[in-house]
This record gives C-alpha cells, structure tokens and sequence, in this order.
C-alpha cells in the first residue's frame, strides 16, 4: 500500500509539472525569488507583472504618455511624456516624479505638488495615453521597438516582427524585463502575456 501511495505521488508531481510548462529545465529548475515583486505571479514559468491594463497595478516607466486633466483649469491640463529621467514636466509646478509608480500614486503627487501654495482644492484625473514600446530580437524577421498595447502576448509580438526565421526556437523565448537583468526562460506552449518595456528574445535552435 505504502509503494503505491509513493507512485501515485511521484505521478501527480510529474503530472504537475508537465501541465505548468515550468522554466525551462524542468521540477529540477529553480526560480530566483528575488525577481518577484508585489502583485506578481507565474504563468509558463514567466514572472508575470500586473497587466498594462490595469491602471491600478501598472507601473509607469520612461517613454510612457500620460494624460492629466486639472479640473477647471484647462491651461494647466495636457498630454505629457515621462522623460528619461522618470518625471514629467508640468506647467507651473515643474518636474513631478512618474517612474515606478502607479497611475493613482502619480495623480496625488501632482494633487500634493498643486496644493504647495499653487491651487487650493486641485481636482486631478490622470490615464495612460500610450504605453512605452516592447522590443523584440533574435531569430526574427524584423527585430526592433514596437508599440504597446493593452492585451499583447508574445506570439502576437512574433507575428508583429514579421514571424520566426528558419534557424529560430519555436518551443520557447527568452524574457527580461525592464530594470532587471536577468533574462528567463519561457515555454511556448500556452500563450503568454507582455507587459510595456519587455525585451523578447528569439534563439536560435541547436539541431
């Protein structure tokens, strides 16, 4: 009975790694837990971030478009850029810190940066325009940067980048993302989401 009990489990752990398309490298491999942060989870192996298009989650980052309207104040309203630096450039109040932090965390700061001796009582609303682009190398046909948007998987940014080359890895592509410098490993084998800033690389087969 005891054998048994041992086989049923040693099944269910093969079962439930071949059906979570892990890392590659298999139950042997080993996340690096230090690439996790708040809201995260894993999907294919992949560290995934909360989606673009989640406003609640979704961290901005350089060469994000924002939108801000300053209720009844039209002058001080706009479309803005967040610069390399991470801040966006607003009229009357000056530079206003955006990368890193989330669309609601930005709208108070440009609340708190109006109400220092500026407007009394600003009503601000603030959205992502247009999401900083992805970029995407390797055995493809047309590496380079393209444009976000809300939704995008990686087999959709393969057929973005014109499709595999001959000599390209279909079973899997290499991830990293942005701030980070640890590429990962992905299985192919179920669709598996981007998010803005994420560098995709295609490699290349060895047989």
């Amino acid at each position: 009975m005891l054998s048994k009990r041992k086989g049923h489990v040693r099944s269910l752990f093969k079962a439930m790694c071949l059906g979570a398309a892990i890392v590659i490298g298999g139950c042997n491999g080993q996340i690096d837990n230090s690439l996790l942060s708040s809201g995260s989870n894993q999907q294919n192996g992949l560290i995934i971030e909360p989606t673009a298009g989640s406003d609640t989650q979704y961290r901005l980052g350089t060469g994000d478009k924002v939108r801000l309207i300053v209720y009844g104040e039209p002058e001080l309203s706009g479309e803005f850029v967040i610069d390399g630096a991470g801040v966006v450039n607003l009229p009357l109040i000056g530079s206003v810190r955006a990368k890193g932090t989330t669309v609601q965390q930005f709208q108070q700061r440009v609340v708190d940066a109006f109400k220092n001796g500026y407007l009394n009582d600003p009503k601000v609303a603030a959205e992502v325009l247009n999401y900083r682009p992805f970029f995407i190398t390797g055995e493809i046909k047309q590496g380079g940067q393209y444009p976000f948007r809300s939704g995008l998987t990686v087999q959709d940014s393969i057929a973005i980048a014109g499709g595999y080359t001959y000599r390209a890895d279909i079973d899997k592509v290499y991830i990293r993302r942005e701030g980070r410098d640890k590429e990962i490993a992905v299985s192919l084998k179920s669709r598996v989401p981007i998010v803005p800033g994420d560098n995709i690389r295609i490699p290349e087969r060895y047989f």
